[in-house]
Order: structure tokens, then C-alpha cells, then sequence
């Protein structure tokens, strides 16, 4: 890896735009406190918790902050005035018991010792014992130390402790003392380049991205020289993104990138929420993101605004440190950011797009490539044809590939597979010259047998092409995304191609974006959506470099799935990359995708509103748990005597009423985590259900988060 966070001494085939932030955010400026940042406590936490500024909670405490006000003095008088009563009397009682065995001193010095020793050790039983019972630590946090504040040392009291004070503990009450950022570039041998860090206006992806350079030098000490130049020279520019972007425009404050963590909200403080987790801040990670995500809601609900977007801005804010790529999805009116955000942005249709998207990209092989196109390119109500596609289109780009040396363009693959004789005809000669007509020989026999046949795939490819043959994406769809890298001879339509993006890139940070034209194609929009997707999956399982976390953000992926990428979401948890793929409703989904992607995915949300079948998915795959059910029965009181009998009499005919018995049964039962009926009608709005597992297996129950905080 070099400095820059690349590998190797070339970039990602795309050229980066010129166009980047040349302003300096407020991360990055005076007001930012580098070393307060840093030192911030970031404790081991469970799954899914905000580190960044988090204290463990002391379970007594908020149990006890809850207690009304009037029950908790009521609580502590009355212990203060039992402890008061045992206190006197316990001190007789061992007095009583000493003079039995005549062990208490005459004298008058012994004896006052002795007493005060009883006393001491009675005393701090019965605090121990009323105090805890009388909850006291919490009166005297209440009340009493801001009275000694007020009229001791005459400061004003603390303000009421929030939820984040409540937990942390009492050994970190006061100021961390700041350190030194740069200390392991001191003590490394990079003096200078810490001196040059620690007077300039550093932000927090300028610091990672140093820190993982840094972490670079650490393993290859030759590179230790050329660290410290370009940090002499560039301070905190040094090591920079490709792109020379340092921060992203209008970003939000809920990123901490020493954590990789994205802060969505705050899980409620309610009885179905994990103790550690309530009024906790709930975040996503890398670790938590490798397993993908699927979120389910109707529109308006937030999935966009409040799970796509800051997904999106935190793996770019982390392809700028050095540590993702990104790839971002969507409608090209969706909120996903602004172009700025990416180096890459690919907008079939809107010719102002400075980048085409190579159909081929992801695959090294000729027929799994073509596999792939096949699989984009058929609906899903033709999925039971996939099979004859795949074939019919590896049997037309395998021996056009092994003739020109490159991919076919769209309106060439479209001639072939339609059966235009001029296009065969020019594709066996080229064969026959390159010597590799008799290899690909039977392949063309094959095809041109099924040529006028009523059942010929090729015929259904070609016109399902015919949709990204359109004058609007002229240009966009190259033959070949590496003939604009190495020069390699371009097709008849594709001499005005625009650079195309291929998903093999992703062995570098960079950020893209892809905007489908869903209002104007809405058809080849779903094309490239499940395309993209396929793609994403295809190059992420067989990239090399795995040290940068590939993360997949899809708006609408309700066109992007089917079974080949289904099944390469398990794949991808080993590979260092996840999805996050949002859906209005299951129901957008083929029925025999629906569980298998459910068990594909390690993370699922529910928005508020879905449907009741959407909702019985979730609730079945988040199980069941045993709870407490209190149940009460009535019986008429037919007990006693026949004074008590008469008397029940009297009072049934007095009062109408019959006496009765009560009697209560506790028993554990299991009940589903979260009901179909209570994920469609009892989410709040701007709240959400999510379960997540992490990479390595640990798992965290369904959790009610406020999105909204």
C-alpha cells in the first residue's frame, strides 16, 4: 500500500474529477479540539452502541434516577427513622449481652473506647443496611450535595444528569487531561512530521487517514523517509485521497472515524430493549455492515433520510481516510448526498454525466461476465428462462471477446444476438483470422440454429437490449471499460464512449455513485440496478486487496435481487464488504427470494407502517422469549363458618354484590420479540425496529430506536 492509501502505482481506472472541496469545514479548522476528540472515552461497548463519549451504565443508579421524587424521601424518612430506633436499641442489646459475660471495662477509659467502638460498628451496619433499603446515595445526589454546593462553596449545582452522565462512572467525573495526538509519531522517529501535525489545523479524516499511513511506515520502516517529507511539506494534506478531498461539504456530526461509527439515534429506554442498550446512542460499523442490512418500510418513513444518507456519508468520509470504497445506488433525484461527495458519478441519460458504466466490469471470465449480463437483463417473470440466456449469451460474447480481443457494445451484442447475418458473418471471419474459429466453431453452430426459433433466447436478450439502446444513453455502455485505460481498439459504437467504470476499481477508496433514470427509463433502470448490485457482489468475493471495507448502499433494491446475488451476500461477510439494501415492501420481491434473503442478511430493520405480512417475516425471524404472564381468576368466597356465611348473605342483599376470592398465577410463556400486529400498528413514527449481528457471530435482539435523536 502506498501513502496515499492506494496499491500499487496507479489508481482506480476512472480519472477523478477536478472539480473537488477546496473549502475548509469546521472539522478542520480552528474551532476543532484534535486532542479532545481523540481522548474522548470510546469504552468496549456491545454491538450496535455509540462509543464515542459513552460510560457504562451503573444499573442501580438509573434504576434508582427513575424513582418519583415523593416515594424516594418517603422511602429514606422512614428508613432514617427505623435505622435511628435500631440503632439505640442495637447498642443495648450488646451491652445487655457483654454484661451477662462481664467482659465490659470498670474503668472509665476503657469503657468509653469500648463504646464508641459499638457504636462505630452498629453505625455502619445500619447505614449499610437502611441506607440501601432507604436508597440514600440517591437522595443525597439529589438534594443534598447541590444544597452543600450552594451554601458551602457558593457554586452553582450541576444541571440534571442526562443519560449519557448517568453513565459514567464516578472515576471519570472530571476532565480527561488532553494528550498529545502525535505522541507515536514522536517516539517512532518522525519528530518533524509530528511538530509540522501539531501546529496545524488537523481535522478527524485527516488524522485517520495519517494515522493509517502511519500504521504503513510502522510495517515497512524503508517508507519512514518519505513519510516525514511529505509531512513536512504538506502537514495535514499529506497522504491525501487520490482526489485530494479532505472532508466532505455539509456533512453531519454524527460520524466518529476512530470508531468507523455512524450514529443513526437513540435505543428507547423501554422493558424490550437489552439493558446496555437503553438510552444508549445506536450506531452502525464496518462489523455490523459486513453481514448486510435490510430495511423495510413504506415511503416517507426515513429509510432514505435516516439510514441511507448518513451510510452513504460515513464510507465516504471513511474512502477519504483511507479505509472503504463506497458504491451508492438510487434514483437520480434521491437523497444520497450531493455529487461532490463522490469521485465517480455515473447518471445514464443526463449527458452532463462525466462517466459510462462498463456492462462487463466485475468479472475476469469471459462466460461469467456474460452469465452476469444474462441474469440483469432478464425480468423476473422470466427468471425460469435464465438458464438458455446464460448460454445463448456466453456462446455470443465468448467468441467475440476471443475475435476482437475485447467486449461488445451494446448495439453489437444486440445484432448478434438478434441474428443479424452481416454481424456473424464478420465475427466468423475475424475467428478465422485470429486461428480461433474451430475452438468457438460449435458455439456458433449452436447459435445459429436457434436463430427464427420461437423459443430462441437470443431474440429475448436482444430485446430487452433494445432498452439501453436508446439515443439517450449514447455513450454510456462501452465495449469495453479497459480499452479506455490501455488504449485497446473500441467498437463502431463507442468511439464517443464516455471513461467507464468497472467494478474491479474497488481495490481503491473511492466513492461512487450511481443515479438511474427511474422517471425517464424506468425499465432500464431496474436493468442497471441488478446489474450494478451483481456486479458489486461479483468483484467484492474475488478482490485481493481486503484491507478496505467495500460497503453497497441501495436505495431501491427492490429490481437489484435475485438468487445469484442473494446467495453472494453470505459470501461477502468474509470479504471484508456488506449491503445495505432498503425495500418498500417484500411483497416487490419475487415469493422465493423473500425468506432466503432474510436468512442472507445479518442485520433487519423495520420501519414503522409496513405491512402485517411484511411485518410476520421479521417477527419469525426474530423469535420468540420467554416472559412473565400474570393472570387473575375470581371465584365467589364460599369459606368459613356459618356466621361468615350468614354475614355474605346479609351483604349480597344489601349490596348486591357477591364476595369473592382472588387468586393470582405467575407463569413464563413465550411470546414473539415483536408481533406482526405490533411492527404495522404500534411503531411510533420516526422510530424503527433493528437486530443486528456482527461478523463474528455475536448477536443483539430486536432494538426500539429513536431516529429522530
Amino acid at each position: 500500500m502506498g501513502l496515499d492509501g492506494t496499491h500499487g502505482q496507479q489508481a482506480a481506472p476512472p480519472v477523478y474529477q477536478a472539480d473537488q472541496l477546496s473549502a475548509v469545514p469546521a472539522q478542520r479548522g480552528a474551532h476543532f479540539d484534535l486532542a479532545g476528540w481523540v481522548n474522548e472515552p470510546r469504552p468496549e461497548a456491545g454491538p450496535g452502541i455509540y462509543r464515542y463519549g459513552y460510560r457504562p451504565a451503573d444499573p442501580a443508579r438509573t434504576k434508582d434516577a427513575g424513582v418519583p421524587a415523593g416515594a424516594l424521601l418517603l422511602r429514606a424518612l422512614l428508613n432514617l427513622l427505623v435505622a435511628w430506633f435500631a440503632e439505640i436499641y442495637a447498642v443495648q442489646l450488646v451491652y445487655y449481652v457483654a454484661g451477662l459475660f462481664d467482659v465490659v471495662p470498670q474503668t472509665e477509659t476503657p469503657a468509653l473506647v469500648v463504646l464508641l467502638l459499638v457504636h462505630a460498628v452498629v453505625l455502619t451496619g445500619v447505614i449499610k443496611l437502611f441506607g440501601r433499603m432507604g436508597r440514600w446515595p440517591e437522595v443525597w445526589r439529589r438534594w443534598i450535595s447541590p444544597l452543600l454546593a450552594r451554601t458551602v462553596t457558593h457554586e452553582e449545582p450541576a444541571p440534571p444528569a442526562t443519560p449519557a452522565e448517568l453513565r459514567r462512572p464516578a472515576d471519570q467525573v472530571g476532565p480527561v487531561d488532553p494528550a498529545d495526538p502525535w505522541h507515536a509519531l514522536r517516539v517512532g522517529g518522525a519528530v518533524p512530521a509530528a511538530q509540522q501535525l501539531a501546529a496545524a489545523a488537523v481535522g478527524d479524516v485527516d488524522y485517520v487517514r495519517i494515522q493509517r499511513a502511519w500504521q504503513t511506515v510502522q510495517g515497512d520502516p524503508e517508507l519512514l523517509p518519505a513519510f516525514t517529507e511529505q509531512v513536512t511539506a504538506r502537514a495535514a494534506a499529506a497522504c491525501s485521497h487520490p482526489s485530494e478531498a479532505r472532508d466532505l461539504p455539509g456533512r453531519s456530526g454524527r460520524h466518529d472515524l476512530l470508531t468507523r461509527q455512524v450514529r443513526l439515534g437513540t435505543a428507547q429506554d423501554v422493558i424490550k430493549n437489552p439493558a446496555e442498550h437503553r438510552s444508549a446512542g445506536f450506531a452502525l460499523d464496518p462489523a455490523l455492515l459486513g453481514t448486510s442490512l435490510l430495511a423495510v418500510g413504506p415511503a416517507g418513513t426515513g429509510k432514505t433520510a435516516r439510514l441511507a444518507r448518513p451510510v452513504a456519508e460515513a464510507l465516504c468520509l471513511q474512502a477519504l481516510a483511507g479505509t472503504a470504497c463506497a458504491v451508492v445506488i438510487g434514483a437520480a433525484d434521491a437523497d444520497l448526498g450531493p455529487d461532490e461527495w463522490y469521485d465517480v458519478v455515473i447518471a445514464p441519460g443526463d449527458p452532463r454525466s462525466p462517466y459510462g458504466l462498463d456492462l462487463y466490469g466485475a468479472a475476469k471470465d469471459v462466460d461469467e461476465a456474460a452469465a452476469r449480463l444474462a441474469d440483469a437483463l432478464l425480468p423476473d417473470e422470466l427468471t425460469a428462462r435464465a438458464e438458455s440466456a446464460r448460454i445463448a449469451l456466453q456462446q455470443t460474447v465468448g467468441p467475440f471477446h476471443a475475435a476482437y480481443r475485447r467486449y461488445p457494445g451494446v448495439r453489437e451484442l444486440r445484432a448478434l444476438l438478434g441474428g443479424d447475418p452481416d454481424s456473424w458473418a464478420a465475427l466468423g471471419k475475424a475467428l478465422r483470422e485470429s486461428g480461433r474459429l474451430a475452438v468457438y466453431e460449435p458455439d456458433l453452430r449452436h447459435r445459429e440454429r436457434q436463430h427464427g426459433r420461437a423459443d430462441d433466447p437470443g431474440a429475448l436478450l436482444a430485446d430487452r437490449l433494445a432498452l439501453l439502446d436508446r439515443p439517450a444513453f449514447a455513450g454510456f455502455f462501452p465495449g469495453d471499460g479497459r480499452g479506455v485505460e490501455q488504449g485497446v481498439e473500441q467498437g463502431p459504437d463507442t468511439d464517443a464512449a464516455k471513461p467507464a467504470f468497472a467494478m474491479r476499481a474497488l481495490d481503491h477508496p473511492l466513492r461512487v455513485r450511481v443515479k438511474l433514470p427511474e422517471r425517464s427509463h424506468p425499465e432500464a433502470a431496474r436493468m442497471l440496478s441488478r446489474l450494478v448490485v451483481s456486479q458489486f457482489v461479483q468483484a467484492t468475493v474475488v478482490r485481493e486487496e481486503r484491507t478496505l471495507f467495500a460497503g453497497l448502499v441501495v436505495d431501491d433494491a427492490s429490481a437489484a435481487l435475485d438468487g445469484h446475488t442473494v446467495r453472494g451476500l453470505q459470501r461477502m461477510r468474509g470479504a471484508n464488504a456488506g449491503a445495505v439494501l432498503l425495500l418498500r415492501t417484500l411483497v416487490d420481491l419475487p415469493e422465493a427470494l423473500r425468506a432466503p434473503l432474510f436468512g442472507a442478511v445479518g442485520c433487519r430493520m423495520a420501519f414503522p407502517g409496513i405491512a402485517p405480512w411484511d411485518g410476520k417475516l421479521f417477527s419469525e425471524a426474530w423469535g420468540t422469549h420467554l416472559v412473565q404472564e400474570t393472570a387473575i381468576t375470581h371465584a365467589p368466597d364460599t369459606s368459613g363458618g356459618l356466621p361468615r356465611r350468614a354475614g355474605r348473605a346479609v351483604r349480597k342483599a344489601l349490596s348486591g354484590t357477591t364476595a369473592q376470592t382472588e387468586s393470582i398465577t405467575t407463569r413464563d410463556v413465550e411470546r414473539h420479540r415483536w408481533s406482526p400486529s405490533d411492527l404495522a400498528h404500534a411503531l411510533p413514527s420516526g422510530h424503527a425496529v433493528i437486530s443486528l449481528t456482527t461478523v463474528d457471530g455475536e448477536q443483539v435482539p430486536p432494538l426500539l430506536v429513536d431516529l429522530r435523536s
